[in-house]
């Protein structure tokens, strides 16, 4: 009786399928966290003082 070490040829495609599927949902899933993040850090940046602090505290620059 002749053994065989490689896979028969349905189990290596399947396991190329599954590969192929992995990439794919992992692509989908690192698209929507990045896409979706709740997170924004550029509406949170602050550059200074605005015009209303300005106007509020003219008499203590001066």
């Amino acid at each position: 009786m002749a053994t065989s070490t490689s896979l028969p040829a349905p189990a290596a495609s399947r396991t190329g399928l599954a590969k192929i599927v992995a990439e794919f949902r992992a692509f989908w899933r690192q698209f929507f966290t990045r896409a979706f993040n709740p997170y924004r850090p550029e509406l949170h940046y602050m550059r200074g003082p605005g015009p209303a602090w300005r106007a509020k505290h003219r008499s203590r620059l001066s």
